[in-house]
């Protein structure tokens, strides 16, 4: 139950729009069973033929006039716009000028096949036309119909310019396959084929773009959408080839890192520094173990204090030089700040085991060096895990202690013996004595004795004990302080860095103003 408010019929008189306010309804006409039915005696006076019309498909849109060109329905609407229907499907020909409220100001006058032109009138009677090719019309209403033979018969009459219009209704109707053979559009060949997957086909376009389009935006972002569908069949070598040409420094750090690409990797830290993207540059030199050039890369970055607890981290050797740096640049903000910045040379009471560290060091970059050339294979992974939790610094310590300590030095030799001397004459006899003689059942030691011994070093033990107790506490204490002075170092670096940012733009601003001016 609908109120039209016009009715188009078709130039067969098989089809009929029924056009209402807000929606239009497309239903075929079934003339047979409607003139059977009334030879018949068959018309229902309320209800008519029943059978005589089936709804095909409706239109959710507002149609003002309307022209049918065998099975498509031309049309403008009341937004300005003139398009087309072909079984339902909706294509828009061309935008039309509308009143101050938004609505239309056309209505179509007809179809003229011998011009392939649709005709427009506008309430000040000024007559425009549009080139639609009714070739384009039938071709596209045998495809609904399913009628192939007679869309190819009807593709060879239709010049290649249409044949992007054509390649993208295929498309629409999902008939991929057949819209990539026909576009001549490269665009939207590339699309058609990794929707395909075909990437074959997809790279060899790529690789036809001329030399002067290589570095747009939008040919890099076709090598990552055609490195992405690469990826996505374990295409590795392709996907390197796209990532490469399209600068995607992130996707080349997740896949030499999951295929284990060492010289890769290397290749893509300088890469990544040559253009700037240092976080990538950082993390790939990490990962191959170049803890000098990610030092280096902090220290060109300005990023002194970062690069000071990687120092201490990773590069002892190099904590002393770096701290200075950072006490240098510091200065110029804050000179408190920068004088409670520590250093091994100045406070080593501060750097516990720092010797210890630096022999870690070295068998740290001696290990690096053996195994550069070769590499540790995969096949090791379960061993070599463990040593990534290995606290080198208490091993080095405990094979320290473990060792026997050196043997001592030979004895120099004995000096000859002197002459023997004369013999001593005999001891006169001792005088009588009034002591008791000395009992030799007499204990040798001393009770008493031995419980004052064991009590003085009880008292020395805890005495050392107190002191030792003293000594961390005091270390904590200055660590703490350290850590604390260290914050103060970073805030007021921060907020260096703030107020040169904010003097930079207050400049950019008044240059501005007076380039203005």
């Amino acid at each position: 139950d609908v109120a039209p408010k016009e009715i188009y019929w078709s130039d067969a008189g098989n089809l009929v729009l029924i056009a209402c306010a807000d929606s239009a309804y497309v239903l075929s006409y079934n003339a047979a069973t409607t003139a059977s039915a009334i030879a018949m005696g068959q018309v229902s006076p309320e209800d008519g033929v029943d059978g005589s019309f089936d709804l095909l498909y409706e239109i959710s849109d507002n149609i003002t006039s309307g022209e049918w060109v065998g099975d498509c329905f031309l049309y403008c609407n009341s937004s300005g716009r003139l398009n087309y229907s072909v079984g339902g499907k909706i294509q828009t020909l061309v935008h039309l000028d509308t009143n101050s409220s938004g609505a239309t100001t056309h209505r179509i006058l007809g179809y003229l096949a011998k011009e392939d032109r649709v005709y427009l009138v506008d309430k000040s009677l000024n007559i425009v036309s549009y080139k639609i090719m009714l070739a384009v019309l039938q071709y596209q209403t045998a495809v609904m119909r399913g009628d192939f033979d007679a869309a190819n018969e009807l593709l060879a009459v239709i010049p290649e310019a249409e044949y992007t219009t054509i390649a993208r209704f295929l498309e629409s109707q999902g008939f991929k396959e057949e819209a990539l053979e026909v576009t001549t559009d490269d665009d939207h060949k590339f699309d058609l084929s990794l929707e395909l997957g075909k990437i074959a086909i997809a790279h060899g376009l790529m690789e036809e773009i001329p030399p002067d389009e290589k570095n747009s935006i939008d040919t890099m972002a076709k090598w990552k959408k055609l490195s992405d569908a690469a990826l996505k069949i374990s295409d590795f070598e392709l996907t390197e080839a796209c990532s490469l040409a399209s600068d995607d420094f992130p996707g080349l750090l997740l896949l030499y890192s999951a295929v284990g690409n060492f010289d890769g990797m290397e290749a893509l830290a300088a890469a990544a520094q040559k253009k700037g993207k240092t976080n990538v540059a950082f993390i790939a030199y990490l990962l191959t173990g170049n803890v000098e050039a990610c030092a280096n890369l902090l220290i060109d970055t300005n990023r002194l204090p970062e690069a000071a607890f990687f120092a201490r981290t990773y590069l002892p050797s190099r904590v002393e030089e770096i701290v200075s740096l950072w006490k240098a640049d510091l200065s110029k903000v804050s000179e408190t700040a920068a004088n409670a910045l520590a250093d091994p040379k100045s406070s080593p009471d501060l750097f516990p085991d720092l010797d210890v560290a630096l022999q870690v060091e070295k068998m740290f970059l001696a290990q690096r060096e053996a195994t550069k050339a070769t590499g540790i294979s995969a096949s090791d992974y379960p061993t070599a895990k463990d040593d990534l939790e290995l606290d080198l610094i208490a091993l080095v310590k405990s094979q320290a202690v473990a060792a026997p300590p050196p043997p001592p030095p030979p004895a120099p030799p004995a000096p000859p013996a002197p002459p023997a001397a004369p013999p001593a004459p005999p001891a006169p006899p001792a005088p009588p004595s009034d002591e008791p003689p000395e009992n030799p059942f007499a204990a040798a030691d001393d009770p008493v004795d031995d419980a004052a011994a064991k009590a003085a070093e009880k008292a020395e033990a805890d005495r050392r004990a107190r002191e030792a107790a003293a000594a961390a506490e005091r270390r904590r204490r200055a660590e703490a302080e350290a850590r604390r002075l260290a914050e103060e170092a970073a805030a007021a670096e921060a907020a260096r860095i703030a107020a040169e940012e904010a003097a930079a733009a207050e400049a950019a601003r008044i240059a501005a103003e007076e380039a203005a001016a």
